[in-house]
């Protein structure tokens, strides 16, 4: 419970859980960018 406490009150525990929610966030623009990516070279091989 201290974890929980530390984690939403203090400046290194904010510091934390902004690090945390960016590289989860991070991780789906990623995912996103990089499916999009393959689409189109999946799309553009097939045009040759």
């Amino acid at each position: 419970m201290k974890a929980m406490v530390d984690l939403f009150s203090t400046d290194y525990g904010l510091g934390s859980l902004a690090v945390i929610v960016f590289v989860i966030g991070m991780g789906f623009w990623f995912n996103a960018f990089f499916k999009r990516k393959m689409a189109e070279d999946a799309k553009a091989a097939e045009q040759k």
